[in-house]
């Protein structure tokens, strides 16, 4: 069998320990520093700045290098109102009668409920989805494997360049979150919604819930 084509990986410069070492804790401080936010500026973000985000994502690992992921950002109002009415609505039921009162207990340090006024508020709203299958020159459907996994290591990349780029982010997961498929045209056969970032500046003043995160020890093993 034939190997497939390859090309040369550009190595990065050689760096002593020393210089690994400060990069590395330079970024987790970086990363400490992330936080959720609900509490959005209006004040529009250039599309070239999600643009960039964007494609960054989709440098992520992906399994057969199928990158079976789709961001649709929206930033037009009248679709974001609709989005925020579908999602309160999926929230509403959610909050006032499917939630079980152990789930209720865990999301009450986050202080939130069904209102979600920060979808119409923020400037971006993207849309990831997940293609479980692809379509072939001819049309037939191709599956993708590891797509849940491939689309998580994205949006793990998505969130992290909006937080470079000086930006705010807010994962949200309304469910069910079918009404995306039908309010942004994607094919629902091919297609699930993954979440819904919401991205741009945080507000003045802004505050985020008193939580801690855990500590190295407790969430690494060495062996």
């Amino acid at each position: 069998m034939s190997l497939p084509p390859t090309v040369p990986l550009a190595p990065p410069a050689a760096l002593a320990d020393a210089e690994l070492l400060r990069r590395a804790m330079d970024f987790r401080a970086f990363a400490d520093r992330r936080r959720s936010v609900r509490d959005f500026d209006p004040r529009p973000v250039p599309r070239e700045v999600i643009e960039a985000c964007i494609a960054a994502a989709g440098t992520a690992p992906s399994g057969a290098n199928q990158q079976p992921w789709h961001f649709v950002a929206v930033a037009d109002p009248a679709v974001k109102r609709r989005i925020r009415e579908a999602a309160e609505a999926e929230e509403r039921e959610f909050y006032e009668r499917r939630a079980p009162a152990e789930w209720l207990e865990a999301l009450a340090p986050i202080g939130t409920d069904w209102r979600k006024p920060f979808l119409e508020t923020a400037p971006w709203l993207i849309a990831i989805f997940v293609r479980r299958w692809g379509r072939a020159p001819g049309g037939g459907k191709v599956k993708h494997y590891y797509p849940t996994e491939s689309v998580g290591i994205a949006t793990g990349i998505l969130i992290t360049a909006l937080h470079t780029a000086g930006l705010a982010s807010l994962t949200h997961t309304p469910s069910p979150m079918g009404f995306l498929n039908d309010i942004l045209g994607r094919p629902a056969e091919d297609e699930r919604p993954f979440l819904l970032l919401v991205a741009g500046h945080a507000a003045e003043g802004a505050r985020v819930p008193a939580i801690g995160r855990r500590t190295l020890e407790e969430i690494a093993t060495w062996v």
